[in-house]
């Protein structure tokens, strides 16, 4: 438990390997994950917490893990045609500029909650590669950094902001992104 200027989160400090054995309180689409990560074989560890409030709380989930659990951006262009879920490092600034050049698109900016919900089944708070599943009809563009591709491990929320998990980076590459029919863009943003 952390209480920093009345940001205070609940923070499980225990690191469960697989699925939460009782599901009851988790919703669907979480289980969702779950039973995809299961079905691939896709060993993975999850610590429970409440939505994180400040950047400190993201830094002590990180330090738990020990990993950088990386920035997941939900993005499109001006005119709201083309969504964009871009994977960058959590110490990167995001730069419109240089990402729309390297991508050919227009001005990006981000995407309203209704298109998050829309595409992903996901909320604000909840971005997650893993909410690619939910996109059937294959709306949104996967762009990941060339850096969150270095490291032997990956983290991200299983579509919902109260757990984080952590598994190979080459399963999510070899397995997960196969598994649910996503081609990724390389970039690489300064």
């Amino acid at each position: 438990m952390m209480d920093r200027e009345n940001d205070s989160f609940y923070l499980d400090k225990t690191i469960y390997k697989g699925r939460p054995i009782n599901p009851v309180g988790r919703l669907p689409k979480e289980i969702r994950t779950y039973d995809l990560l299961d079905q691939l074989e896709i060993p993975f560890v999850r610590l429970d917490h409440s939505p994180l409030p400040t950047i400190e709380a993201c830094q002590e989930v990180d330090s738990i893990l020990e990993i950088q659990v990386c920035k997941n951006l939900f993005l499109c262009n001006a005119q709201k045609t083309n969504f964009y879920l871009l994977l960058l490092p959590g110490n990167k600034k995001f730069r419109t500029a240089i990402l729309s050049k390297q991508i050919g698109s227009a001005r990006l900016s981000f995407a309203d909650t209704e298109f998050m919900e829309k595409y992903l089944d996901i909320t604000p708070g909840s971005v997650s590669i893993l909410g690619l599943m939910n996109d059937k009809n294959k709306q949104v563009r996967l762009l990941i950094d060339e850096e969150v591709l270095s490291h032997e491990y990956f983290a991200c929320h299983p579509c919902i902001n109260t757990s984080s998990l952590k598994f190979k980076t080459k399963d999510l590459l070899d397995k997960i992104l196969p598994a649910i029919s996503i081609d990724y863009t390389l970039v690489n943003l300064p």
